[in-house]
């Protein structure tokens, strides 16, 4: 019985403490990141094409810088700039970018700890600059298995009558 107040007060503040954590956790987004993608459906030349991918801030500002190279064709790399919007509403963090092969994007991703820890959900949106104007959208699922590595698959679905390109990819934070 004397023991209770003890227990209690204990027991208060932890459940303060917990909550006050809980509410203050960041989103946990990581953007400085290397990955190997493996293309599940096969392109127009019948492969299936692998890339690999890194993205980075500079120093401690939102500016992003990212690269992507093409393993199995000539032709498809790209270096990107983009700033990134962080919490813009309900936790999510918007992306705006331009890349050397001429195209531009928002992207918008969430990470959804709510649901289950470690799992993340974005949507992007990319148009080339050019004279066919060439639009598609990115849908992506991801899985932090730990705090450096995720697990994500992705589908382009792009306007026109090419058809949608499925994606899976092995990442590293750092």
């Amino acid at each position: 019985m004397k023991h209770i107040l003890p227990i209690l007060t204990v027991t208060t503040l932890s459940a303060a403490a917990f909550a006050q954590t809980a509410a203050a956790a960041p989103a946990g987004l990581s953007y400085n990141r290397v990955g190997v993608s493996y293309q599940t459906n096969k392109d127009s030349a019948g492969e299936h094409p692998t890339s690999i991918s890194a993205s980075a801030f500079i120093g401690s500002s939102n500016v992003l810088v990212s690269g992507t190279a093409d393993l199995t064709s000539a032709g498809d790399d790209s270096v990107s700039l983009g700033y990134v919007f962080k919490n813009v509403a309900a936790g999510v963090d918007a992306t705006v970018s331009i890349a050397s092969n001429d195209n531009y994007g928002i992207n918008l991703r969430r990470a959804l700890n709510e649901v289950i820890s470690g799992l993340e959900v974005a949507v992007g949106y990319n148009r080339a600059i050019g004279t066919d104007y060439q639009s598609n959208w990115v849908y992506e699922l991801s899985y932090n298995f730990t705090k450096q590595y995720s697990i994500a698959y992705s589908i382009t679905d792009p306007n026109g009558a090419a058809k949608s390109v499925n994606q899976v990819s092995l990442r590293y934070n750092f």
